[in-house]
């Protein structure tokens, strides 16, 4: 596969469509870390939003010295949320745990349920233990999503002490919380886990049944 033309790529970022600087963005996939984030950083702070979040995402997949300050600026100081929230996504990609305690100060302090589905998400992927109060509080958010993503945070960074919490969802009438707790019981290996999947492997709904299988085929192993 031919590189691209770091050149036209760049003309690309400056053009007035704002498709062509997505396509541009996009171009990037193939281009080494080091090439890429100069150009990212043309778009940061681009007028339309859409180009904006696909650049900052860009730095959470491209990943130089400079993508982790500008990223926890971006989740600290930006006044869209949007935003905030791809920055708090992107940090989970660069898996750098300098980004644990922004995130947890992002989760309690912002204001914008968005923000804190991803910095939750996020505290999963650093996968670092102490992120399981901050995590547990988060079972407590009247956002499902957010929830959600406490539950599947908590199986990632395998805090077996949270199963009797977590369990509380295993009549849930949501049935993606049902699938997240099964997906997650199978990196908390316990009795009660155990016991637990195989109650949800019998679930009504056929996606919670085939996490349930796999995450006992897990433990089994």
């Amino acid at each position: 596969m031919n590189q691209p033309n770091l050149q036209e790529i760049a003309d690309r970022l400056e053009s007035p469509n704002s498709r062509d600087r997505l396509l541009a963005l996009a171009s990037l996939r193939q281009v080494k870390a080091s090439d890429a984030v100069p150009l990212i950083k043309k778009v940061l702070f681009d007028e339309m939003l859409p180009v904006r979040s696909m650049a900052v995402f860009a730095l959470g997949v491209k990943q130089t010295d400079e993508c982790f300050p500008i990223l926890i600026k971006l989740l600290e100081t930006d006044p869209d949320y949007g935003i905030r929230a791809d920055a708090a996504g992107a940090l989970g990609y660069l898996e750098d745990i300098r980004a644990f305690e922004p995130l947890v100060r992002a989760f309690y302090e912002d204001t914008e349920w968005l923000v804190r589905f991803s910095a939750a998400v996020s505290l999963g992927n650093l996968k670092d233990i102490r992120a399981k109060e901050v995590l547990l509080s988060a079972l407590q958010s009247e956002e499902t999503v957010v929830k959600q993503a406490a539950i599947a945070a908590l199986g990632e960074i395998k805090a077996v002490e949270a199963v009797d919490k977590l369990l509380e969802f295993v009549a849930s009438p949501d049935w993606l919380i049902r699938q997240r707790l099964a997906e997650a019981l199978g990196n908390l290996p316990s009795e009660k886990s155990v016991s637990a999947l195989k109650f949800l492997a019998k679930d009504d709904h056929h996606h919670v049944r085939d996490a349930a299988t796999i995450s006992l085929s897990r433990i089994d192993n």
